[in-house]
């Protein structure tokens, strides 16, 4: 199989490394294959893309979105290298609270898997970072919602204390308040 696929303590947040083939042109990989990512643990069918661009120091998060368009969220760095986060928001989930880092770069090529119902964020640590995910459910933003990317509650240890936000990160309230 071209993945290798581990799970994490937050059941259904999986990393994915993919098996790159590399020689004097350059390299090759498969990012995606709906049979092997069902094999391993991700039947979820994907139904956008997006793609992102940001410099150091940028955190976007931590968000989610609510049924019925709970997104999941396969996400991969192409250019750079980001600190990624996922938070088990699902209620009743036996992590609930919980978060898992893990470091996404153009380096590793190792994906992180997201499913519907954790908050996810990132922070670039590079001169700069391309992001690239794709989502299991089409961005609504009437669903969207978020909690503080410095929540102390969830104590996450990001590698940079004062962060370039959005508008919009800057508000999210703590994630005690969300039930």
């Amino acid at each position: 199989m071209p993945f290798t696929f581990e799970s994490t303590e937050i059941a259904g947040l999986v990393i994915v490394t993919p098996r790159v083939f590399s020689d004097a042109r350059g390299f090759f990989l498969e990012t995606y294959k709906k049979t092997d990512f069902a094999a391993g643990g991700i039947p979820e069918e994907f139904v956008q893309e997006n793609h992102s661009r940001s410099s150091a120091g940028t955190l976007r998060g931590l968000h989610a979105q609510r049924e019925p368009a709970a997104q999941g969220k396969l996400v991969r760095v192409i250019e750079g290298e980001v600190f990624d986060v996922a938070v088990d928001a699902r209620s009743g989930s036996p992590t609930f609270g919980r978060w898992v880092s893990v470091t996404l770069s153009a380096d590793n090529r190792q994906s992180l898997y997201v499913p519907p119902g954790c908050l996810h964020g990132f922070c670039v640590v590079s001169d700069e970072a391309q992001v690239i995910y794709r989502t299991t459910s089409e961005y609504a933003p009437a669903l969207e919602y978020g909690v503080q990317w410095d929540d102390p509650d969830l104590a996450i240890p990001w590698p940079v204390r004062e962060p370039r936000l959005s508008d919009r990160d800057k508000t999210w309230p703590r994630f005690k308040n969300l039930v």
